[in-house]
């Protein structure tokens, strides 16, 4: 790939300009040699019957324009990085200037000058340094075809996706030890690691801030993929990598921690992880009102590391994503955007699933009761629709946990029979609990259909005291939804209250046991 770049960014471009502009000068000067001159020998050696008078005034003229050139470059390419660093970063005009290629070109036209004058007092009233003087013609013809290849890579160097990217790989290059700084300045590699997140979130929120959702987005991924390649390399680093020197201790993110919550990341080795995160926080409550798909890829990606914290073991980092879950649902709940919890629950759910799957069953029950505490939570604030949605995700939990014979499938059963608060207080709560209500139902419709009627009892149990009437009205709006997909366009996409035909059938088994509750009716086969 790179050797395609070097091809297709410098070599065809200067090859194309350098065959045109030889084709004409070398026409136009066969056709004054042969017509228009009376010089009958080969036209090269009349080319290179250099005068001195006439050469000395001309490589003065050819000195200065190479100057020019690069007055014009300097300009140029000054505005351009300005520009950029003002819109995304002010990294950038360090990023400029570490570039190798930017200071092999500056170098190049300062030596073109430089060759420029110390030639020209070397031209004598009778002698002429033919390859001195061919070699500033040569370093001045590759100076002007080089100027549009150059300029093409100056603007693809400052495009946003190439700082990022950049940004990115100096980060992780950093954090192995791969990087500028050597392996053993773990204190200098550990800034490095901190600046470049930090660097990704500043362009980040200033995307937000204009709206430039293509650039906010590719951000966001790059700390993802920074988060993962770290965690899959985690295990190689040495233990000095993991101490919190005095560099980490006063970066603003860990400064205002108390001394114990700084130590005990020291101890679970999660600094870079818990920065990443907090970079992920800063970004998402930026783009809270204003951006909620960028909302929504922070949560993706939040749950993208907490797969590879599962894959590569890290229990610790995987705490950290659902801290951080929780941190996101708060900040969403307090702004009320009930579609932005909407969606951070459908990741929170399937990070739950991943860790049932792994045989965590500890974890899921605490992320499934925090679940229940943002769906009371919502409740009271009257944002019934989370509550529901909180519900039904516990509920394909409970699912889950059967299907994989989970240790902690009853604990997650008495968790949903919990979401639902005692009471209503107008029309919003009521739909909230008419909506629990049928998450409940559906899910003891599942446990009928394995042959589990002890777990459908329970929530018999739960909700046989309800008014018959109330229960009989939620049974038929079950039983009268036909389609499996939401009518509307949604990340989910299917209906929460769709019902395959053999569960409707068992929903009616179940309200059997409100006319005859002792004993119960046998589940359908």
């Amino acid at each position: 790939m790179a050797k395609e770049s070097l091809k297709t960014l410098w070599v065809m471009p200067m090859v194309l300009l350098g065959s045109v502009a030889f084709v004409v000068t070398g026409g136009l000067y066969m056709l004054d040699h042969f017509l228009l001159s009376e010089n009958t020998g080969s036209p090269i050696m009349h080319y290179l019957d250099f005068s001195p008078e006439a050469v000395s005034n001309s490589i003065g003229v050819l000195s200065s324009i190479i100057a020019a050139v690069l007055g014009i470059i300097l300009t140029v390419v000054s505005i351009v990085v300005q520009l950029s660093a003002t819109r995304y970063t002010p990294a950038v005009t360090e990023m400029f200037f570490r570039d190798r290629t930017n200071m092999l070109v500056m170098g190049f036209y300062v030596i073109g000058c430089v060759m420029g004058f110390w030639i020209a007092f070397g031209v004598k009233d009778d002698w002429v340094p033919r390859l001195s003087l061919i070699a500033m013609l040569v370093t001045a013809t590759f100076g002007f075809l080089l100027m549009a290849p150059y300029f093409a890579y100056v603007f693809r160097l400052l495009s946003p996706h190439t700082i990022v990217s950049r940004i990115e790989h100096s980060a992780i290059r950093a954090a192995v030890g791969n990087g500028e700084i050597p392996k053993g300045k773990t204190e200098a590699r550990q800034g490095v690691v901190l600046n470049m997140s930090e660097q990704l979130t500043d362009i980040a929120i200033n995307s937000v801030s204009q709206k430039d959702k293509i650039i906010a987005i590719a951000c966001v991924d790059a700390l993802r993929t920074l988060s993962c390649d770290y965690l899959s390399l985690k295990k190689e680093l040495h233990d000095d990598w993991f101490k919190l020197t005095r560099t980490i201790r006063h970066n603003p993110d860990f400064a205002s921690m108390a001394k114990d919550s700084v130590q005990d990341l020291e101890n679970s080795r999660t600094w870079v992880e818990f920065k990443v995160l907090r970079q992920y926080q800063s970004i998402y409550t930026e783009a809270l009102g204003s951006m909620r798909h960028l909302n929504y890829v922070i949560a993706i990606n939040t749950r993208l590391i907490a797969e590879r914290a599962i894959e590569t073991g890290n229990a610790e980092a995987l705490a950290l994503t659902i801290k951080f879950f929780n941190t996101y649902l708060r900040a969403t709940l307090n702004n009320n955007d009930v579609r932005t919890a909407y969606t951070i629950l459908n990741q929170y759910r399937l990070i739950a699933e991943l860790v049932l799957k792994a045989n965590m069953g500890e974890t899921a029950l605490g992320i499934v009761t925090h679940l229940k505490y943002y769906a009371h939570l919502s409740y009271e604030k009257k944002l019934g629709f989370v509550t529901e949605t909180v519900a039904y995700d516990v509920g394909a939990l409970c699912e889950v946990a059967h299907e994989i014979h989970s240790d902690v499938e009853s604990e997650l059963l008495t968790i949903l029979l919990e979401v639902d608060p005692t009471s209503s207080d107008g029309a919003v709560q009521e739909a909230s609990l008419r909506g629990v209500r049928k998450a409940q139902l559906k899910l003891a419709t599942y446990y009928l259909e394995a042959g589990l009627t002890d777990l459908a009892k329970l929530v018999w149990e739960d909700m046989r005291n309800e008014d018959v009437s109330r229960m009989h009205s939620i049974r038929d709006e079950l039983l009268a939804i036909e389609t499996k997909d939401f009518w509307e366009v949604s990340d989910r996409g299917g209906n929460f209250d769709y019902l395959e035909p053999s569960r409707k059938a068992q929903l009616k088994v179940f309200f059997g046991w409100f006319d005859n509750p002792d004993p119960p009716p046998k589940a359908l086969s």
